[in-house]
């Protein structure tokens, strides 16, 4: 509520003044009918007594009884005025508190460890950054305020009751305490409910982002039956548990509105009787009918109020565990990020001491280990160094931690013992922002956001001049293609790039980190999806960068990795061979054997490309 307290108090201030004036209508009521029906004198302030008076007194009045009604629409409107300031300062407040806990949410995802993320599902993420907050905000513009309002209305009337009568206070609060007993315990209950329905509905969202991310592998394997029933049990699921949490309300409404009505009977009832034995007048009578009316029903809402308050505190639940997932420390000497989004962000170009990288660096991996909280080492003991602005190339069966070796390099998992240096400097010295600037990294699975081409190739420099643009996309042989589009560089790709074939998106995300320019340039498995024509194109082009770049490259094609300045090649997590193509090829290992096997699939494939061409030479030469 940081920023908004003034307004909040503004808003409840007001309301103080609303609840105040509206009790003036009984009031006003109560004294015209013991003036007109008993009359008795009023019971009014001197100005109001002076004003009476100078229109002939009482008796007038009694006689134009629609003064009072002018009074009643007046005092209405005053008060209505004073609710409408507190509903709008409310609502401001708690808009802007929304406002901010969905950007504070949001840089909290940002800035949260891959680990999290790992653990998280999307659509649950999704959820509570939505449907959460919007549960807490509308309890900051609504329920909070209700709270205080039926306090105020209780605190206001109790003795403005008092000074009517004394028993007729007693009995018009007599079943007040149950109410309010009820309610605490009605609360306890739907607490526990209110969790599980929000849980439901979380694995629902989840199951629904799952299959629209992934709608096209459902297509291609025929499922959608399959999913369909999936989502059928997750969405029964959430309706089982909606329907207890409605059945409590139910209950909880059905016995209070028992309650609230036997509160009104007593007093009419009790007010009745001593009415007409003589010992309450009618004004009083209906003075007390009105206020139990008044105050009954915001009371018995607080039943209402703090089921929204246990909906309100699971959601605050759930989203304290991102708003307490601490966020990667930026380096060993700067550990943690800010509380929330900064309010201006100063572009860091050097290390933490204010060294400055110096691109492209030499980089080792000095005995490096790494696995998850559960399971066996990913890496164990991993050693090489790559000199600066030379090509390393990894090589390893699937699981052998080549991936996991780049996403440490770039600090999105830390060793658990071992170091990695950049220029002779452990990593984790240096500001994670400020280290992945320096690099540009094209990932297995390449991401294109919906934007257009020329955007998603200016992620990585975004002032970057439409000349670079084309050459970088020439670079990765994407350009031509490019400019095949209805609109070329302006096309916009589908969610996630799914407009382009695989191929155009590995090209994409090549061209995006060419044009960064980068000290480091990582590639993980970045040709897979490109024919062997196209890779040597690429390649090409990435010859002709040697030595502006310290280049990793992830691939199972050797043909991408034989003109590496060094390949190492991993197994089970370990270097296993570490050398060049002409080296690796001739030493008994791994690499030979793929090596030997790859090119025994290469002269298959030229054979079988060549008989029939052959046959149809041989077709073509007449017989003698």
């Amino acid at each position: 509520m940081r920023g908004q307290r003034l307004c909040y108090l503004g808003a409840i201030a007001a309301m103080f003044a609303g609840v105040a004036i509206v009790y003036l209508v009984p009031w006003i009521c109560q004294e015209m009918l013991d003036a007109v029906i008993a009359g008795k004198i009023l019971n009014a302030p001197r100005f109001v007594k002076d004003w009476i008076a100078e229109i002939g007194g009482q008796s007038v009045l009694a006689q134009n009884i629609w003064i009072a009604s002018v009074a009643i629409v007046i005092v209405s409107c005053i008060s209505g005025f004073f609710m409408y300031v507190k509903g709008r300062g409310a609502a401001i407040a708690a808009e802007a508190i929304a406002r901010s806990l969905r950007e504070t949410l949001y840089f909290r995802l940002q800035h949260a460890p891959c680990g999290f993320h790992d653990r998280m599902n999307t659509g649950d993420l999704v959820q509570r950054c939505t449907s959460d907050v919007e549960t807490v905000r509308n309890f900051l513009s609504s329920q909070v305020l209700q709270i205080v309002h039926a306090l105020v209305l209780l605190i206001t009337v109790l003795p403005i009751m008092l000074s009517l009568d004394a028993r007729m206070t007693l009995v018009s609060l007599a079943i007040i305490p149950p109410i309010v007993g009820f309610s605490i315990v009605f609360f306890i209950k739907i607490k526990s409910a209110f969790t599980l329905s929000d849980e439901a509905e979380g694995k629902m969202s989840t199951a629904l982002q799952e299959n629209l991310t992934g709608i096209r592998v459902v297509r291609a394997f025929a499922r959608q039956e399959h999913e369909c029933e999936k989502f059928a049990v997750n969405n029964c699921d959430y309706r089982d548990k909606v329907f207890r949490l409605i059945v409590l309300l139910a209950w909880f409404w059905s016995l209070s509105d028992v309650l609230c009505l036997l509160q009104k009977g007593l007093v009419l009832f009790a007010g009745a009787y001593w009415a007409l034995a003589g010992n309450l007048s009618i004004g009083t009578f209906y003075a007390f009918f009105v206020y139990v009316n008044m105050y009954l029903w915001p009371v018995r809402n607080m039943g209402r109020i703090l089921t929204e308050t246990g909906k309100t505190l699971v959601s605050l639940g759930r989203l304290d565990e991102i708003l307490s997932e601490k966020a990667e420390s930026a380096g060993d000497r700067n550990t943690t990020q800010e509380a929330g989004p900064p309010v201006s962000v100063v572009d860091p170009v050097l290390l933490s001491d204010g060294a400055p990288i110096s691109p492209p660096p030499r980089i080792c991996f000095e005995n490096v280990s790494f696995s998850h909280t559960t399971g066996k080492p990913v890496l164990d003991g991993v050693s090489f160094c790559i000199d600066a602005g030379k090509t390393l190339a990894i090589l390893g069966p699937s699981g052998s931690g080549k991936t996991t070796l780049l996403q440490m390099l770039l600090r999105l998992y830390e060793p658990s013992s071992g170091a990695i240096t950049l220029g002779g400097r452990d990593i984790r010295e240096i500001d994670r922002k400020v280290l992945r600037r320096q690099m540009g990294v094209v990932l297995q699975e390449p991401f294109l956001f919906s934007k257009t081409v020329k955007e998603n190739i200016r992620i990585g420099r975004s002032q970057a001049q439409d000349e670079e643009v084309f050459q970088a996309a020439a670079d990765a042989c994407i350009d031509e293609s490019i400019r095949g589009f209805d609109k070329g560089y302006d096309t916009v790709v589908g969610e996630r790039g799914v407009t382009l074939s695989g191929g155009q998106r590995q090209r994409m995300a090549i061209a995006r980190a060419v044009l960064k320019e980068p000290a480091i340039l990582i590639l993980d498995d970045a040709l897979s999806a490109v024919d062997t024509e196209t890779e040597a194109l690429i390649l090409n082009a990435l010859k002709s960068r040697h030595g502006r770049h310290t280049t990793l490259v992830v691939a199972h094609r050797l043909s991408t990795l034989m003109h590496a300045d060094k390949i190492v090649v991993l197994e089970h997590g370990r270097t296993i061979q570490t050398g060049t193509h002409a080296t690796l090829a001739k030493e008994d290992g791994l690499y030979r054997r793929l090596w030997n096997i790859q090119a025994a699939l290469e002269d298959d494939l030229r054979q079988d490309s060549a008989e029939p061409a052959n046959e149809m030479a041989a077709g073509m030469v007449p017989h003698e």
